[in-house]
């Protein structure tokens, strides 16, 4: 691949999806994109940039999602789910009490597994919110992806990855060689395609926001201008989760990070530490 080819290409992906590709990734384009050409009966990288420059649609959806679908699993860190089952699930029981209503958004839900483990937290929690309204929307650039979230159907590895044995007894029916999630699991989640580099006020406004390891992928400024929409749909108490090597410092105003809760973020101005710390203290005790 020439330095031409390689420029296009990766101006390419990161005009489409934010996905900032760098010269020491090109293993990358050869390994996810080698199963696109083989459909595409496309021979080499350099027949792949051809094709893209023609203007080929659908081949430059399945570039993209090649590209941009990353790994996910149930449960997946642990500790952020902890922090939301015991810390800020009390604090929206009390601070929605009038409304008894919640929201969550998951951006970038890849096939998943992330909306539906929280949707098994919610479910287990269900005594608690009784005579409430509680909805997860999961977001992704990928069709693909999306079209495999929806359906809710997983392999015996993938329901292995993270997901404890008393919720897969629980929470999913066996489909033939795949393990479906049921019905009052996905009743909970909502699928929709949505590009983070493009406006999300469709959305609606969200209580917590899981944003977990794609901000990565994306130049400061990017960054920068998703975290800023993002708190543009959060009320001032709403809570922000990143993924444990993510950031809002340098980045924007807009968040603070919650002391002692890695990758937990509240808007600036506010005062929801302070009662996760009085929330923590109650729990430990």
């Amino acid at each position: 691949m020439t330095p031409a080819e390689f420029d296009f290409i990766s101006g390419f992906l990161k005009e489409r999806s934010g996905l900032v590709l760098t010269k020491d990734k090109l293993y990358l384009l050869e390994s996810r994109l080698t199963p696109v050409m083989r459909r595409w009966q496309i021979e080499s990288l350099q027949e792949l940039v051809s094709a893209l420059r023609k203007g080929q649609t659908e081949l430059a959806h399945e570039v993209t999602d090649a590209m941009t679908t990353n790994e996910t699993f149930f449960f997946r860190d642990t500790k952020p789910f902890d922090t939301f089952r015991q810390l800020v699930l009390p604090f929206l029981l009390e601070s929605r009490k009038s409304s008894k209503s919640i929201r969550i958004w998951c951006a970038a839900a890849s096939t998943g597994q992330e909306p539906y483990s929280l949707a098994m937290v919610l479910l287990e929690e269900k005594a608690k919110l009784a005579g409430w309204t509680y909805e997860i929307i999961g977001t992704d650039l990928s069709a693909t992806a999306l079209t495999r979230a929806e359906a809710g159907k997983y392999s015996q590895f993938e329901v292995q990855r993270g997901l404890p044995t008393p919720y897969l007894l629980k929470y999913f029916e066996k489909a033939e060689s795949m393990w479906q999630i049921n019905a009052e699991v996905r009743s909970i989640v909502q699928f929709k395609e949505n590009n983070l580099l493009k406006s999300i006020r469709s959305l609606g406004k969200f209580d917590v926001v899981f944003c977990r390891n794609v901000l990565i992928y994306f130049d400061q400024e990017d960054k920068a201008d998703t975290l800023d929409r993002i708190g543009q749909q959060m009320p001032d108490d709403g809570v922000l989760f990143l993924g444990g090597s993510e950031t809002v410092v340098g980045l924007c105003d807009r968040f603070a990070p919650i002391a002692g809760y890695r990758g937990v973020y509240q808007l600036a101005g506010n005062d929801v530490s302070k009662t996760f710390h009085a929330l923590n203290t109650s729990v430990a005790a």
